[in-house]
């Protein structure tokens, strides 16, 4: 992973944006993060992780509801 301040993200974009292709860049701002870039495939991927999590979770929650297992606002 790599780390740039934002001031040069601006400066060399181009080239932040080819190496954003190979590892993810880490934009700082005083020193602080900001943002992470990844490329496309990274983030289409990440996307697929949290669709298929989210099912998991509705799979499960179905599955609990079938059985009447019920939880009031309390327990969660």
């Amino acid at each position: 992973m790599v780390t740039i301040a934002s001031t040069e993200a601006k400066t060399h974009f181009g080239a932040l944006l080819d190496t954003a292709q190979r590892t993810p860049v880490i934009i700082e701002k005083k020193g602080r993060p900001i943002a992470v870039l990844i490329s496309e495939h990274e983030y289409a991927a990440f996307q697929q992780f949290k669709l298929k999590a989210l099912k998991a979770d509705l799979k499960a929650g179905i599955e609990q509801a079938d059985q009447e297992i019920l939880l009031d606002i309390e327990t969660v």
